[in-house]
């Protein structure tokens, strides 16, 4: 009679033994096999990823500086059949805890050895390439025993002269000097550019200003002839308006003179008018008619003398004032003309 065993995905079956006798072992991973009484042996091995973290004290590196180095590695047995067999062979009725110590042994004699190879700076400015370094040795050593190193880390890198604190600070100070050097530089460049866009700047603004002092210049040149111009015309027609005012208030003065002169002249008639009636008023009534005669005669001396004073006074007194308005109208056509624009 038999019995039917599963297993899941996390470890492996192994059966060994069979009704003739058989050393055959057969590996069943998540899934079941068949196994006999008291015949059959029905053993387990885990399969689940195993977390190791390997750790080298003191150990002295190319240089002969002490360090200590810790890592972390991920590592599970593999589940080809021949690889299998490998680690059915090697940790086969061993607990995790065993399985773990032997591989982690290993890891670590690696490590160890590796280290003595390596300078300090090697090991802790390239920690990937140390760790992979270490992957790569201890993977044909790991895989004959059925295991596959499936990732390692370096998880820390110290020591107890401070040989690494030392090596930061030369290596902080120089990246320090590097920075300072790179923004010196760029200070530089940034300056040189400010510099170079300030007098493009500058000899922008000083072609615009120009641009706007030559149109400023244009625009008043035009202003001020515009402003010539018109102040000219109105100086013109300022001018012909006064003229035409003078020659009107002329025309009006001499039509007043010729009203005067008439006037004048009526009065002269009036006044003869009276002589001719005192004339006759005399003869009739005062004067004998040889004494009026005389008398006539006298009156009409003086008459005809004071007719040609009179008419010589009026005609003087025409000629005056037509003068005086010549003479003004003159000076003022003169004041004009020498008034400015």
């Amino acid at each position: 009679m038999g019995n039917c065993h599963t297993v899941g995905p996390n470890e492996a079956l192994v059966v060994s033994g069979g009704c003739c006798g058989s050393d055959e072992k057969t590996y069943v991973v998540g899934g079941w096999s068949w196994a006999w009484w008291l015949i059959s042996d029905i053993q387990r091995i885990t399969l689940e990823i195993m977390t190791l973290q390997p750790k080298c004290e003191d150990v002295e590196t190319a240089e002969g500086v002490a360090i200590t180095v810790t890592g972390v590695a991920q590592v599970k047995v593999m589940t080809d059949n021949e690889l299998l067999a490998y680690a059915c062979e090697q940790f086969l009725g061993k607990s995790v805890m065993e399985i773990k110590s032997v591989i982690l042994q290993t890891l670590e004699g690696h490590l160890r050895s590796i280290l003595g190879t390596l300078t300090v700076e090697q090991i802790y400015q390239d920690r990937d390439r140390f760790a992979a370094l270490v992957r790569e040795v201890a993977a044909p050593d790991v895989g004959r025993m059925g295991i596959e190193i499936l990732s390692f880390t370096i998880k820390d890198v110290y020591d107890k002269v401070e040989y690494l604190s030392s090596l930061g600070k030369s290596q902080t100070a120089a990246v320090q000097r590097d920075a300072d050097i790179g923004v010196a530089e760029a200070e530089r460049d940034a300056g040189i550019r400010e510099a170079e866009c300030k007098k493009e700047m500058m000899d922008v603004k000083f072609l615009a200003d120009t641009k706007m002092a030559d149109s400023k210049r244009g625009l008043e040149m035009q202003k001020a002839a515009f402003n010539q111009e018109v102040n000219t015309k109105k100086a013109e027609a300022q001018l012909a308006y006064e003229l035409q005012a003078a020659k009107e208030q002329q025309k009006i003065r001499l039509e007043e003179i010729e009203i005067e002169v008439v006037q004048r002249k009526k009065q002269i008639t009036i006044e003869e008018k009276e002589i001719d009636r005192t004339e006759k008023e005399l003869i009739a009534t005062v004067k004998r008619p040889a004494e009026a005669e005389a008398y006539k005669m006298q009156q009409l001396a003086e008459g005809q003398k004071m007719k040609k004073v009179l008419t010589a006074q009026a005609e003087a007194e025409k000629i005056r004032r037509i003068g005086e308005a010549e003479a003004g109208l003159l000076c003022y056509v003169i004041h004009i003309g020498r008034s400015p624009s």
